[in-house]
């Protein structure tokens, strides 16, 4: 292995060509209801349907055979009672694809690849696109509200442990569960697409698979709606931002704390929350007057609701994604630009920027193309931050960068065909390890990559090469959880035609 710390390419590596090479130093060489959601990259959204339709019937042409009854799910919570509710939608009979089994793809594991489960969810949905929420990692378990249920599946082996049956679609989920496993679903007030609130707040214990209690948020006009909400939990207190009003919570037994005060009320409205192990609540502010609007975000007690900080953009720039919440960084975007003039920037433990990072010279865009501030406050998948680095993903790079200086620490970039590089973790000696999203015709891969670029690459997870379609389908604009040396995937919706019937759920690990 070269002992080089410059982020360039010395040879060529079959799978890392040389020429352009963004990396060089400078001067060297050549929805429904919910969650106020962000546009996903239209182009790889359209590209994987696409693809996969192009491909029709992939998986049973791939694997052949007929699909198998999923087993009874153990620990199944009876739905409350209601009434009123519409019957269930009905659909005409069609034969589903195949989809293997865990055992199937086990039997075609070839040498040196990752283990694999798969969870094949034959939930009856509706006859449309239907969300998944957050995939929350809580013990060895992977749990994830599907439509009108909250579902665990075991770590080892994708086993389902539990389920909680829900009389209402979930619309909204917060990111992060309490540290002792407990989280707000909100859910609508009905099951019809049209009409629809996002008002009803579940609490659900994710260690035990119970529910607990259950209230309806309080609407009186446009400025407490709920047609599209946003919601984040810190330590023991549920944030939600319903139109321009934000209301804190006990998750414990749903008791409401505090309403989160507005800045300059009149000019500033809270309009997402981020959570984790601080509470930062994104605000626009000026919103009637396109050049002097601008973004705030501030750090709230979430006990007690004191504001600990405040930053503010420049007149002009926007909020874009919270990308950490501890230490506090964030991605400011020039709204006239839409999404060129993009930063990443870090504050300190009072709110003052500490460093700023510029990757545009080095070909990244703003977490996949997207800067609907009207989002998820941290749906960023592109980014993860940890021991004074951000890592940034993208199509076809991935890069480090010092906070601190905002210098490039390594980045490497492929000129094949490639479809998305993911940052899952900051690792020792400023590495970091990267999911490389699969092909049609290759699977993807985790690897290691740190100061010296591509000398240091070192594969840590070979994919299967009998789930790169499936997995595919859910890489692009899917969710990942990576623990331990287990990677997590989901997709981000799922059709409730059966003729499009797709996984749920695939995991690997060595």
């Amino acid at each position: 292995m070269s002992q080089s710390h410059e982020p360039w390419y010395r040879h060529r590596p079959p799978s890392w060509p040389v020429p352009d090479n963004p990396y060089a130093r400078e001067g060297y060489g050549p929805p429904p209801p919910g969650r106020r959601r962000r546009r996903w990259p239209v182009l790889a959204a359209g590209l994987v349907f696409l693809l996969l339709v192009g491909v029709g019937g992939y998986v049973l042409t791939q694997h052949g055979g007929a699909g198998r009854t999923p087993p009874v799910a153990q620990g199944t919570t009876e739905p409350p009672k209601t009434t009123g509710a519409p019957p269930p939608t009905t659909k005409p009979t069609a034969a589903p694809p195949h989809i293997p089994t865990t055992a199937e793809i086990a039997r075609q594991r070839r040498s040196g690849e990752a283990s694999a489960w798969i969870v094949d969810d034959r939930t009856d949905l509706p006859r449309r696109s239907i969300p998944l929420q957050d995939l929350w990692i809580v013990g060895d378990t992977a749990v994830q509200a599907v439509y009108k249920k909250v579902v665990a599946h075991r770590l080892g082996d994708g086993a389902e442990l539990w389920s909680v049956a829900l009389p209402t679609p979930v619309c909204e989920t917060p990111v992060h569960p309490t540290p002792d496993g407990k989280v707000v679903v909100v859910l609508q007030n009905v099951e019809a697409w049209t009409g629809a609130r996002c008002n009803q707040l579940w609490m659900i214990d994710l260690r035990t698979g119970k529910a607990g209690w259950h209230k309806q948020l309080a609407e009186t006009g446009s400025g407490d709606g709920t047609i599209m909400v946003d919601s984040a939990v810190s330590g023991g207190t549920f944030a939600i931002v319903q139109s321009m009003k934000a209301t804190a919570y006990r998750v414990v037994d749903g008791r409401k704390l505090y309403d989160i005060p507005l800045e300059d009320p009149g000019k500033c409205y809270p309009g997402r929350v981020a959570g984790g192990s601080r509470l930062l609540v994104v605000s626009d502010c000026a919103i009637t007057a396109l050049e002097k609007s601008y973004g705030q975000v501030r750090e709230i007690d979430p006990a007690t609701g004191k504001v600990r900080w405040r930053y503010r953009t420049e007149p002009g720039h926007v909020i874009g994604q919270v990308l950490s919440v501890d230490p506090a960084v964030i991605t400011t975007v020039r709204k006239e630009t839409s999404g060129a003039d993009w930063r990443v920037v870090a504050l300190g433990p009072d709110g003052r920027v500490r460093g700023t990072v510029d990757p545009r010279a080095k070909g990244f865009t703003h977490c996949g193309d997207s800067v609907d501030t009207s989002g998820d406050a941290q749906a960023c998948r592109e980014a993860v931050v940890g021991a004074g680095l951000v890592l940034l993903g993208g199509t076809d790079r991935v890069g480090a960068y010092d906070l601190a200086t905002g210098k490039l620490v390594w980045g490497v970039k492929s000129e094949g065909t490639s479809y998305g590089y993911f940052p899952l973790r900051v690792g020792p000696g400023r590495t970091g390890l990267v999911y490389q999203v699969a092909t049609l015709g290759e699977p993807g891969r985790v690897f290691r990559v740190g100061p010296g670029g591509v000398d240091t690459i070192k594969d840590v997870l070979k994919l299967p090469a009998a789930t790169s379609r499936l997995e595919f389908g859910m890489g692009v604009v899917g969710r990942n959880a990576y623990v331990g040396d287990r990677l997590v995937l989901a997709p981000r919706s799922m059709s409730g035609d059966d003729a499009r019937h797709e996984p749920r759920m695939l995991s690997f690990a060595p």
